[in-house]
């Protein structure tokens, strides 16, 4: 059975800050702001194969109050998304990811992103295929001040999860519920 996650993400953009997209940096005068590399393509690819897998969203698994992710390389997340799939049985298909910013001009960089998520991804670069568009200078995207990516992931079934891999599978889903119930709960106004 063949499964589809679709994923979004934005951050916004600040001078003196690193702009990686699809887990390279790019030259460029602004930086994502994000709790770690802000690589908003590696982000929405996580949510749509995490969707996919019907395994929540990036902020359960990475949250962004968690110290340990600070700065932390987004290729990270996409390998541990790739374990958690891979712990249910399930591979992943293909990821078709679409990146909206007016600059810089990403086309030249794609052989290098997809070869980066590939390493990450533990597929081939051809099971990966990126678009680049513009916001024809409307809104935060048109005016520079951010940049988005969209995302749609496929999976299969692969193999069935070993007795180890259902045990990592409960650990996961039990922290992702405590995580959840701690989001979930009121907060205090000061």
């Amino acid at each position: 059975m063949t499964k589809t996650g679709i994923g979004y993400d934005l951050h916004r953009l600040a001078e003196g800050r690193k702009l990686i997209i699809g887990g390279i940096g790019l030259p460029f005068e602004k930086g994502s702001v994000g709790h770690s590399d802000g690589d908003v393509l590696s982000h929405c690819i996580c949510d749509a194969l995490l969707g996919a897998g019907g395994l929540g969203d990036i902020g359960t698994h990475f949250p962004n109050t968690d110290p340990k992710w600070k700065a932390a390389s987004s290729l990270l997340f996409l390998e541990h998304t790739r374990d958690l799939l891979a712990a249910r049985g399930l591979s992943i298909l293909h990821v078709d990811a679409i990146v909206v910013t007016e600059k810089p001009k990403l086309g030249p960089h794609f052989p290098a992103m997809r070869a980066a998520l590939a390493r990450a991804l533990g597929i081939a670069p051809k099971q990966i295929n990126l678009k680049a568009k513009t916001n024809e200078g409307v809104d935060a995207i048109g005016r520079g001040e951010a940049l988005a990516a969209y995302a749609v992931a496929s999976i299969g079934e692969a193999i069935k999860p070993t007795a180890n891999a259902r045990e990592r599978i409960r650990h996961v889903e039990k922290k992702a519920r405590r995580t959840l119930r701690s989001s979930s709960r009121p907060r205090k106004r000061p």
